[in-house]
Parts: structure tokens; sequence; C-alpha cells
């Protein structure tokens, strides 16, 4: 695929797409990377030792696929690192969506602000209650340091060592990690979730994402994420394993580390990010949401506070 950058002045993007047992989802991701304006990019799908279909479907669809393990951080350095060809990488999991114009968005911000890394919009699918109101709260977070870059300047990314496997053998936080590790060389800002650019033709996803809730708009620059439904039970089994990754990550960067305070601290993760920049506007509007919204944050923080003990 590399033979992209001979056939086109396009500078070329690495999708790096992890998996593990991801048969329903992979097909979906990696047509919509297909799927994309921007010609020069290369799919690669770096699997955790799946025991269902999803290695036979990956084989028809990537350009390239892999077996490593253990975990995310590992499986994402090595697609990034050592199988990557592009000028720029980014990492993606098996249940997003890309939406049709994202990557040539993503290439156009980065190369016009020279950031080394960007934040991505990202919209959680799903008709039930809750999965709306993960949806709501996900708007939240963008470009904040709650968020986490997702597109990256492949040589920087490789120059700051990728993300931190021997910290992150299990848990969560390694997407914060990395972040911190990319300011320290470079900035990172937010890719517009609307540009001014709209995809013409027809999106083979449009009543795919219209189906869960999320109607398209042709100028939106984002993914989709593809969650299952929301269920409470594996929502905070999820957190309470994310949580596992807390401790090393604090002890790394220190407590008084200001992304650390507000990514910790009670005041900014259940307010301040809520509210800063007219955001509040948002939870008077939709009352009903912000309810359901606190409701899991308030389970979520239990959740914390049983782990810490």
């Amino acid at each position: 695929m590399s033979a992209l950058q001979t056939t086109t002045s396009q500078p070329l993007v690495s999708v790096v797409v992890t998996t593990r047992n991801e048969e329903k989802n992979i097909g979906n991701c990696l047509n919509s990377i297909r799927a994309q304006s921007w010609v020069a990019i290369e799919a690669i799908v770096v699997d955790n030792h799946s025991t269902d279909a999803t290695l036979e479907i990956s084989a028809k669809l990537a350009d390239r696929v892999a077996t490593k393990g253990p975990e995310r951080s590992a499986q994402r350095n090595f697609g990034m690192i050592n199988l990557a060809s592009g000028e720029y990488v980014m990492y993606v999991d098996a249940d997003m969506i890309l939406s049709p114009r994202l990557v040539e968005s993503c290439v156009e911000h980065i190369q016009r602000t020279g950031a080394a890394a960007l934040y991505l919009s990202e919209t959680v699918l799903g008709a039930r209650y809750f999965s709306r109101v993960r949806r709501f709260e996900r708007g939240f977070y963008d470009g904040t340091p709650i968020d986490g870059a997702r597109f990256f300047h492949r040589p920087t990314f490789t120059y700051v060592g990728g993300f931190d496997e021997a910290l992150f053998v299990k848990g969560g936080c390694e997407d914060w990690d990395i972040d911190k590790k990319i300011k320290q060389v470079g900035t990172i800002v937010a890719l517009p979730a609307i540009t001014a650019k709209r995809f013409k033709g027809n999106w083979e996803f449009a009543h795919f994402v219209a189906d869960r809730s999320v109607p398209f708009i042709p100028e939106y620059a984002g993914i989709y994420h593809n969650e299952v439904e929301f269920e409470l039970v594996p929502y905070l089994r999820k957190k309470s394993y994310y949580i596992q990754g807390f401790d090393g990550y604090i002890e790394k960067w220190g407590r008084c580390d200001p992304d650390i305070r507000r990514q910790m601290g009670f005041g900014y993760r259940y307010w301040t990010v809520f509210t800063e920049k007219g955001k509040w506007l948002w939870l008077l509007r939709r009352p009903d949401l912000a309810f359901g919204m606190y409701f899991l944050r308030g389970l979520v923080g239990v959740i914390y506070l049983i782990n810490r003990k």
C-alpha cells in the first residue's frame, strides 16, 4: 500500500484498528475506512488472538493484518510504529465507523495548525435512554483533558515511544498518558466537528447511523461509536477495569500535575467540564439527559472509591 505515495501527492495515512473477537463490527469499521474521501490510506488490523471470524474478515478488507498482544497499548504500538508506513497514524476501535471526510479533514487541519496530534469528535450511537445519555455526555469532553488524541504525526508519535506498554498492561489511562508525552514536544488541538466542506455523494453508512438515532450530517468530521445498546452492569464492569490503571498513571506524572488534577478531581469531572465555555446551557436544554448523566457519573464515582479501598 505504500505505493500510494508514488501515485498520489497526498501524504499516506495509516489507520490502525485493534481487535479481539470483533467479527460483528470489524467489517463496518474497515469499510468506513475504505469509503474515505482521502485516497492515500492504509488499513492495518492488529488482532489479540481472536477465536471468531475477525481475522478472516480483516484479511479481505485490510492492507495488513497482524497478531499481537497483550492489550491495547502493545497492539497500537505495533501497528502505529512497526507496521505503519504513513506520515500520519490514527488508531480506532473495531466498533467505530469513520465519517466519510474524517481523514481528509484531519490531514488538512494538522497541516494548517502545525499540531503534533488531534482530538476527534466522537458520537455514540444508540436509541435507548442511556445510550442517548452517553452520547450527550461524550459531547462535553471534546478537546478537554478528558479527551484523548487519536490522530498523530507519526514521527512525533514514534519519537516519544508511543503508548507505555509496561505501565498499561491492564486498566485505562493510556490515552491520557500518550497525550502528556506528546505535549512535551508539540501541541494537540481539536479537529472541529463541523467542517466548512460537506461530503457530496451517497455514504453507505448514512442509514446505518440514522437507524441508531443519529442523523447523518454531511459536514460532520468525527467518529461514530457503534457501542452495543447500553447495559448498566457491563458498563460499570468496564469502568472498574479502567480504574485499575489510575494509580500507575498518577504516580508517573504526580498528583499536582494540572491535567491529572482535572482528570481525577471531583470539581472538574463533575462540574467544570460540563459548564465551561457556555456548555452549562446544554444542561438547561436537556435536563432529562443531564439527570441520567449525573446518575452514571455518581455510580462511576462509587466504583472508583470502592476500588481505591
